[in-house]
């Protein structure tokens, strides 16, 4: 079994949010084989707490525009590794330290790489 659809093209959605906020380094992987609980886990990285939070702030803002909601939020205190779940995509969002630290992509890295294509940056005016 392998990721959905529609949990790519969300995924290619927040990231194309993402990148329209300045995240850099968007990778996707498909976790599907590995984890019951989601497809898809996109990564994107900040540079500092505040742009974290305006990453979140656009991802969260091109999903609700067609009706996504996520259905936890985790980490928006502190702003260094923010996690968006919305069950098929889990978006996670880290300071450029974090990533580094966590390697996420070593972690996740038998599990494979989704083709993010040629992401159109978002009008921020969405």
């Amino acid at each position: 079994m392998s990721a959905t659809p529609e949990a790519v093209e969300l995924a290619r959605l927040a990231a194309a949010a993402g990148l329209a906020k300045k995240a850099t380094d968007p990778v996707a992987f498909d976790v599907s084989e590995r984890l019951a609980i989601t497809d898809v886990f996109l990564i994107l990285t900040a540079s500092n707490e505040r742009q974290v939070g305006a990453v979140i702030d656009g991802v969260e803002e091109a999903l609700l525009a067609i009706g996504r909601k996520p259905v936890r939020r985790e980490g928006s205190r502190e702003n260094r590794w923010v996690l968006l779940d919305y069950l098929d995509i889990v978006v996670h969002v880290q300071h450029h330290e974090e990533r580094v630290l966590y390697a996420l992509e070593k972690l996740w890295k038998d599990c494979p790489a989704i083709d993010l294509g040629d992401l159109d940056v978002m009008d921020e005016r969405r």
